[in-house]
């Protein structure tokens, strides 16, 4: 079942530390600071300057309607050095909303490859984080985008809000206190073709 939680802070390092219990990861301060760790080493190189690519890997459309909202007035990510991009070649973070349609696996994993290194992956809404109503293995989708490619952090919520998916980003980049210069890497919990590490958005420890 997944834990009731209030404010902004939804997004977890680990798919497993979205869940209550967690039986083979437990959410200790050690393991969310080894994932953090490592995930601050590989993306020290971002700077204040970091472009995003989005990619809908079969969402409702409600998720692409919460990031829109981060260009809005209100939020403005563009204040804090975050701006989009067309093509993966410029990207730094890739966000992936949908429950991963079978159909948009080989797109994604294309825009994946085409990010250069250290790149960070960032699966949004419930949807992308298992498969949503939909669930697991099915003959339309994977159950969630971490079969596809490896996931830094999590963040469920259907849809989560735009300040959440802000959270997730700025967790994934190391910019919030206790984050490390990082956050978090990919680490432990489940990765089909790939998934990532634990924490309060979920950052998975899944990629070195």
């Amino acid at each position: 079942m997944f834990a009731w939680s209030s404010g902004i802070a939804a997004a977890s390092l680990s798919r497993p530390g979205l869940v209550v219990p967690v039986p083979d990861l437990p959410e200790t301060e050690e393991n969310l600071a080894a994932l953090r760790d490592a995930l601050a080493v590989r993306t020290s190189a971002l700077r204040r300057s970091v472009h995003l690519r989005h990619v809908d890997a079969g969402s409702d459309g409600s998720e692409e309607q919460e990031i829109a909202a981060l260009l809005n007035p209100v939020y403005d990510i563009g204040r804090l050095g975050l701006f989009f991009t067309a093509t993966p070649r410029h990207a730094d973070v890739l966000l992936v909303t949908g429950a991963g349609a079978h159909g948009m696996a080989e797109p994604l994993r294309l825009t994946y490859e085409g990010m250069p290194d250290p790149k960070v992956v960032i699966a949004v809404g419930t949807d992308a984080v298992s498969g949503g109503m939909l669930g697991a293995d099915g003959y339309a989708t994977s159950g969630g985008v971490g079969e596809v490619v490896p996931v830094d952090v999590w963040l469920p919520g259907s849809p989560p809000p735009p300040f959440a998916i802000l959270q997730a980003l700025l967790l994934g980049l190391g910019r919030l206190p206790g984050s490390g210069r990082g956050a978090g890497s990919r680490g432990a919990g489940s990765r089909g073709a790939g998934s990532r590490g634990a924490g309060s958005p979920a950052v998975k420890g899944g990629r070195s």
